[in-house]
């Protein structure tokens, strides 16, 4: 595994972690359909969350959110019409957030929450 998909998979972990603390039901990971693919599907109380994890460890090519152009928030909206076309279950609200990690070369990570991102 090369150092960007070690670097990304390590903050997928970080945020698979921050968001079971606050309650997130993990439903998928790295779920794919003709799409594309999400990095976490979950459930926030009653609303199924399409989650995109943009892991950094410096500056040197920008914030970690800057990453999540319109192009691929619009991708990941189809992404989840395709898992209610798949899910029986029913949610109250659809949305898409971004967790953006930023990985300290000493300490821990820190991680941004941006939530419902049009």
């Amino acid at each position: 595994m090369g150092a960007t998909r070690e670097v990304g998979r390590h903050g997928e972990d970080i945020a698979l972690r921050w968001g079971e603390e606050r309650g997130w039901e993990v439903l998928a990971r790295n779920w794919r359909c003709t799409q594309g693919e999400a990095d976490l599907v979950v459930r926030d109380g009653t609303a199924l969350v399409i989650v995109e994890v943009k892991t950094r460890r410096s500056a040197a090519f920008g914030s970690p959110q800057e990453a999540v152009t319109r192009d691929k928030v619009a991708r990941l909206r189809r992404i989840a019409g395709a898992w209610l076309a798949d899910d029986p279950r029913r949610y109250s609200d659809v949305r898409v957030d971004v967790l953006a990690v930023r990985l300290a070369r000493v300490g821990a990570a820190s991680v941004e929450h941006l939530r419902g991102v049009e």
